[in-house]
């Protein structure tokens, strides 16, 4: 096998276990409470965390992309008013 290879499987593998050994590690601490409303507490601030970390920042990205559309029109249209200027026919 190529050694570049063997390097980049082993730093996905890595990151694979970090990633699983934290999430399981938070449910395995709600799990061990024994008060049912601290239990039930926990949970739920797993949940919104999840949830916070799954929302996407979609106005942020959408007023990037309007930002990026308005900035090629004017390079298109710098481009065509220096095409028009050309003599075609000189």
């Amino acid at each position: 096998m190529d050694s570049t290879f063997v390097k980049y499987a082993f730093a996905a593998l890595t990151a694979l276990a970090i990633s699983t050994t934290a999430a399981s590690a938070l449910e395995q601490n709600c799990r061990f409470i024994q008060a049912k409303p601290d239990r039930e507490a926990c949970y739920k601030r797993q949940e919104d965390e999840l949830a916070a970390k799954r929302k996407p920042a979609a106005p942020a990205a959408e007023s990037k992309t309007l930002e990026t559309l308005q900035q090629m029109r004017q390079d298109d249209d710098a481009v065509y008013r220096s095409i028009n200027n050309i003599c075609r026919g000189c």
